[in-house]
């Protein structure tokens, strides 16, 4: 029993224990190995996607001059880092409060569309980094805006809003180029004064706006003068082309008298009610001889005195 229970373990011997330290040896040569080609692997490609350009940090030679486009690319492990530039149009909003020539406030909001120009991205990064944007942009446009609106009178800032704008542009274009930035748009969004200069504003516009009634009623009145004149110079020459009608013609009265007839007549057969008027009311008592040659009168309708129609 004794020798059952007591048994003996075998001692390892200097061969068994070569033997496993190597086998460990190459196990860890293998895990090493390994690692350092899925590491490789991992690390010796990157992309860059539409709308982006890239450049490459070398630990040795520094920033690439060399700009990738999109695709995928080749790189050396640890040794290359690539860094991603979004080259699509991006677009920034400023606002300003600048003074006009005639030294009015002025605010004024600007829209631009900039983007980084791809072939110089690695002399980006050098002198400004990824955040250029921010950088740049608010300086230059704030100074644009502050030089270009000094330019103008506030009333010109509103009739000559498109020449402003490109004004604006222009500057800003060239600025922005120094910086190797491009600016696809430029836009003025919008355009305001202080209160006291609209409220000045308005109240000239009512004052012209009531110089112009004025002015229109004291035209309105010139024409009503001449035209009463010519009026009364009509009638005068009519009455006088009368006279002279009566005087050397005088049937032209009893013409006159059968036109007026003729009117009265009209008006009382086109009226519902029923009127009888006398022969005097009609200017229809032609007693007097219509011929000189004819001295017996002319009598229209019943020989009575006072014939009713």
């Amino acid at each position: 029993a004794n020798v059952h229970r007591h048994r003996r373990v075998p001692m390892a011997t200097p061969q068994s224990v070569a033997a496993a330290i190597l086998n460990l040896g190459r196990v860890a040569q293998v895990a090493v190995a390994g690692g350092a080609v899925v590491y490789g692997a991992s690390h010796s490609l990157f992309n860059v996607e539409g709308g982006h350009r890239a450049i490459v940090f070398n630990r040795v030679v520094g920033i690439k001059d060399t700009v990738y486009e999109e695709g995928t690319h080749l790189m050396l492990p640890w040794f290359d880092r690539p860094i991603i530039y979004d080259v699509r149009a991006k677009p920034v909003n400023i606002q300003s409060a600048s003074g006009s020539k005639d030294l009015q406030t002025v605010n004024i909001g600007i829209r631009v569309l900039t983007k980084p120009n791809p072939l110089q991205l690695a002399e980006i990064y050098r002198t400004l980094g990824t955040d250029y944007a921010e950088r740049v942009l608010p300086s230059i446009i704030q100074e644009t805006l502050k030089s270009v609106v000094a330019q103008y009178n506030a009333s010109q800032l509103l009739t000559m809003r498109e020449v402003v704008s490109k004004d604006i542009r222009r500057i800003l274009t060239e600025r922005a180029r120094y910086f190797n930035l491009v600016l696809d748009d430029v836009s003025i969004t919008h355009l305001t004064f202080s209160k006291v200069y609209e409220a000045a504003v308005e109240a000239k516009q009512v004052a012209q706006q009531e110089a112009e009634r004025a002015k229109f009623i004291v035209e309105k009145a010139l024409q009503e003068k001449q035209g009463a004149v010519i009026r009364a110079q009509g009638e005068a020459q009519s009455a006088k082309l009368i006279g002279e009608a009566v005087q050397h013609n005088p049937s032209f009265l009893q013409l006159r008298k059968i036109e007026a007839a003729q009117q009265i007549a009209v008006t009382v057969a086109q009226s519902a009610n029923r009127v009888y008027l006398p022969a005097d009311s009609l200017l229809l008592n032609m007693s007097e001889a219509v011929h000189k040659e004819d001295p017996t009168p002319v009598q229209l309708g019943s020989p009575v005195k006072r014939s009713w129609w």
